[in-house]
């Protein structure tokens, strides 16, 4: 519980402090002021894919090891990619329309995987909802899990393998074109989310595991429930 306050205290100063450089830094000398919503919508679209890819992890280790933990792991994690890819979607609109002059364009690439990634995961979070066996759940959320992370490289290269609207990466293997000052601010406002990613992980995956308690409990009770008809009475 502790650790789980400090935790909680580091993701909050971490926001504050993302917030505070990502409000001073100068602005961009293109896109002047409106380009202070990149710390946001990136580090967002980036914890989205940390997610995800922590929903595969959790999905394999359970087809694999078919413990509860891992199932509720990648729900978790699902969970919070999803706030995450909304979030993202939604600084980008933001940003976008004061920028292209238009919130959403139907024709972007990047646009468009991203809100089918999204529509995906809200999908694999409805399946969770319709099956009632937790173990059945669990496989077949797990294959869902583990086919969808396919969108994730989809989403990351769309704007390599597509030329749209969309800007390119900002960071890339070869380096950056931002300057020091809104680099270091973004590489706070990533490492607060990061905290704060792991912030809501812990709490999310501490609630999954009282829900799997208390659906235990409950069945148990249903079974102890039934009682056996008395032959005797039907003799007599």
């Amino acid at each position: 519980m502790i650790a789980q306050r400090i935790l909680d205290w580091l993701a909050g100063i971490a926001i504050l402090a993302g917030a505070w450089l990502a409000l001073t830094v100068p602005p961009d000398a293109v896109q002047g002021v409106y380009a202070r919503v990149f710390h946001v919508h990136v580090p967002s679209a980036w914890l989205a894919f940390l997610a995800f890819g922590v929903t595969l992890v959790g999905s394999l280790g359970w087809l694999v090891a078919k413990r509860p933990w891992f199932d509720r792991l990648a729900h978790s994690s699902a969970e919070i990619g999803v706030f995450f890819t909304g979030l993202a979607i939604i600084t980008g609109m933001i940003w976008g329309y004061p920028v292209w002059g238009v919130a959403w364009d139907w024709g972007d690439a990047r646009l468009m995987a991203t809100a089918v990634m999204f529509f995906v995961y809200v999908a694999y979070l409805a399946l969770r909802r319709t099956i009632d066996d937790p173990d059945v759940r669990a496989t077949r959320s797990a294959v869902l899990g583990t086919a969808a992370f396919v969108l994730v490289p989809v989403v990351y290269f769309s704007t390599i393998l597509w030329r749209t609207l969309h800007q390119g990466m900002t960071i890339r293997p070869d380096g950056t074109d931002m300057g020091p000052e809104m680099l270091t601010a973004f590489l706070v406002n990533l490492l607060a989310f990061t905290i704060l990613y792991l912030a809501f992980l812990t709490h999310r995956m501490r609630i999954a595991r009282m829900e799997d308690e208390a659906a235990a409990r409950a069945t148990r009770t249903a079974g102890t429930a039934v009682e056996a008809p008395d032959l005797g009475l039907i003799d007599g």
